[in-house]
């Protein structure tokens, strides 16, 4: 990737797409800038054939630790109805490459709503998310009651968000917002290799699974199943689901072609 950014640390590590958050003075407070940089490092790993799946990461000490209050403090109603700031956690949900969202440290407010719109969520064991914007006199705006909710269920989701409560890394996966927990020493090793076996997997049958498992989201349960059945036979018509029968008849490797 040629471009470079001046709030993020954009890599790649044979099939996978690192994007590292890079504001360490704001504990990765997200702006404008930050979340444009972030939507077009996103991007550009989605429209690369070479990227298999992408790793959101901040730093040991936050993930981010919320949306830059200093930013929108003074702006009124009109001027936030009218801002595309909020937008980009949607340009988020619209990547269709698996994206894994490796949390260390504070994971808060917009943070914690940007983990969520990632597909999964692994955390180290000093992770912290939590919604604290009632703390301020507004409530989270880039999804965070509807999502956090659809994640944990209404009784912590209400907890979360009416006190500002914080939850640790062990109970977010209690409570089913982080698949996996690890030790913060081998915390991104782990990351790494979780997204490496993603990417190890066929991409068009990736990028539909997503799709079907984001629509049981969004959908009634008749829909989804409508849903994953038409994504089912759609994908005997790829070359990939061909010769991963024809690999696993044969007991060797499937070589994908992401066709």
């Amino acid at each position: 990737m040629d471009e470079s950014y001046a709030n993020l640390i954009v890599s790649q590590q044979e099939r996978i797409g690192i994007v590292q958050l890079n504001r360490p003075q704001a504990l990765n407070a997200l702006n404008s800038e930050l979340m444009d940089e972030l939507v077009r490092a996103l991007q550009a790993f989605d429209a690369d054939d070479s990227i298999g799946c992408i790793v959101v990461t901040g730093s040991e000490k936050a993930f981010a630790a919320g949306a830059d209050i200093k930013q929108m403090a003074n702006a009124g109603v009109v001027e936030m109805m009218g801002s595309p700031f909020i937008g980009y956690w949607d340009a988020v949900q619209r990547i269709a490459k698996p994206i894994v969202a490796a949390v260390s440290g504070f994971c808060l407010g917009g943070g914690c709503e940007l983990a969520m719109t990632c597909d999964l969520i692994v955390a180290s064991e000093t992770a912290q998310f939590g919604q604290p914007e009632i703390n301020l006199g507004i409530i989270p705006g880039a999804g965070g009651t509807q999502r956090l909710t659809r994640a944990v269920g209404k009784s912590v989701a209400m907890d979360m968000i009416l006190t500002g409560r914080r939850i640790s890394a062990q109970e977010a996966l209690q409570f089913g917002l982080v698949s996996r927990v690890f030790p913060t020493a081998s915390f991104m090793d782990e990351s790494l290799k979780l997204a490496a076996e993603i990417a190890d997997k066929a991409p068009v049958a990736l990028r539909v699974a997503k799709e079907a498992v984001n629509r049981a989201f969004e959908s009634t349960l008749a829909e989804g199943v409508l849903f994953e059945r038409r994504a089912f036979n759609l994908l005997f018509a790829t070359e990939d689901q061909k010769e991963g029968m024809a690999a696993f008849i044969e007991k060797r490797k499937a070589i994908w072609q992401g066709k």
